[in-house]
C-alpha cells in the first residue's frame, strides 16, 4: 500500500484543524536539492492558545512549525531527511535576515514535530532524545535544543481528550481507539465532524487501492459503521437532499480516485449512479472501466 492515501488524509486533517490557530502552507518548497514539508504552520499571533481546544496538538502549534506526519514509523533516514529540511529553513531564514538587515532569536526559527505511529527504544536513543515530562508528558522526545525537533511517538501517548486528535493519526489499535473516542464526542463539536469527514474520504479512497494491507481492510471496517450512520441518520431527519449530496460526493470521489477527473461523460452518469443501492454502488465504481461505466450509464 502507498503512503500516499494516508499523507493526503494526514495533510488535510492537520490542515482543518489548524487553520483556526494561523496559516497553514501543505507541500511547502524548500532551497537546494527541492524538497517538500509536509505542512508548515505560522501561529496567528491574536490568538490565545489555551483558547483552542487542540489539547497537545495545539500545543505544538504554539510556535511556527514543520509538521512531518508519517504513516508507518519513520526511519532513521526518514527523520534526517526532515531536519535538512529543517536546516534549509534555518539558512533560508538567515538568508533573509540578511536582506532585511534584522536579527532572527533563536525563538523565532520554526520547531521540526515528526509525528511517527511508534518509535523504537533503538531509534530514541539513536537520535538521543530526552522527554520533559512535567510540561510534555509521555511520548513526546526532545533532541538537543538546538536541534529544535521533537519526535511525537503516537503510541505512547496517553488515552486522553488532551492527545485525542494526533492519536487521531496513529495506527491499528491507537487509531481505533481515538476513532471510538471521537465518534463519542457531542455531535455539536465542530471538530468531530470535520475529522469524521476526512476519515470517510480517506475510507473511500481506500475502497478503489486494489493492494490494500490487512491494517486498511480494519479501518475500512471501523469507518464504513459510521459512513452508514450518517446516511441513517440524514434519512432519519428526513433530509434526503444532504443524503444526495452525500451519495453524489462518494461517487465524485470514487471516479476522481480512479480517473484523476471528473468531466463532462462521467458527470452525466453521476445522477443514475447515486440512484442505486450502496451494495450496488461501490463494485460497480471499483470493478468497471470508464468506458463500461459510461455504456452502462449513459
Amino acid at each position: 500500500m502507498t503512503r500516499f492515501p494516508y499523507d493526503q488524509f494526514a495533510k488535510d486533517y492537520l490542515t482543518e484543524l489548524l487553520q483556526p490557530l494561523g496559516e497553514v502552507e501543505t507541500s511547502r518548497k524548500v532551497a537546494a536539492e527541492i524538497r517538500e514539508i509536509d505542512l508548515y504552520f505560522t501561529p496567528a499571533p491574536q490568538l490565545t492558545r489555551d483558547t483552542i481546544e487542540l489539547g497537545l496538538l495545539g500545543k505544538l502549534a504554539a510556535e511556527p512549525a514543520l509538521i512531518e506526519p508519517f504513516r508507518n514509523a519513520a526511519t532513521i533516514a526518514e527523520i534526517r531527511s526532515c531536519m535538512n529540511k529543517l536546516f534549509d529553513i534555518f539558512a533560508e531564514s538567515k538568508r533573509q535576515s540578511k536582506v532585511e538587515k534584522k536579527q532572527i532569536a533563536e525563538s523565532e526559527l520554526p520547531k521540526l514535530w515528526i509525528l511517527s505511529p511508534t518509535a523504537s527504544e533503538g531509534i530514541l536513543n539513536g537520535f538521543r532524545t530526552s522527554i520533559d515530562g512535567e510540561n510534555w508528558g509521555v511520548g513526546v522526545h526532545f533532541l538537543g535544543d538546538y536541534f529544535r525537533t521533537g519526535i511525537v511517538a503516537i503510541h505512547q501517548l496517553p488515552i486522553t481528550q488532551e492527545t485525542l486528535w494526533l492519536r487521531i493519526l496513529g495506527k491499528g489499535r491507537v487509531q481505533q481507539q481515538a476513532i471510538d473516542e471521537l465518534e463519542a464526542l457531542p455531535q455539536t463539536n465542530p471538530l468531530r465532524a470535520k475529522a469524521i469527514d476526512l476519515l470517510l474520504s480517506l475510507k473511500t479512497t481506500l475502497e478503489v487501492n486494489q493492494n490494500i494491507d490487512t491494517e486498511d481492510r480494519e479501518l475500512i471496517m471501523r469507518l464504513s459503521p459510521i459512513y452508514e450512520q450518517k446516511l441513517a441518520e440524514s434519512k432519519q431527519e428526513g433530509i434526503q437532499e444532504g443524503v444526495n449530496a452525500e451519495r453524489r460526493r462518494f461517487i465524485e470521489d470514487l471516479l476522481r480516485v480512479r480517473f484523476g477527473s471528473i468531466d463532462g461523460e462521467l458527470n452525466r452518469i453521476i445522477e443514475p449512479l447515486s440512484l442505486l443501492s450502496s451494495a450496488e454502488l461501490t463494485p460497480l465504481l471499483v470493478q468497471l472501466s470508464r468506458q463500461e461505466l459510461l455504456d452502462r450509464f449513459l
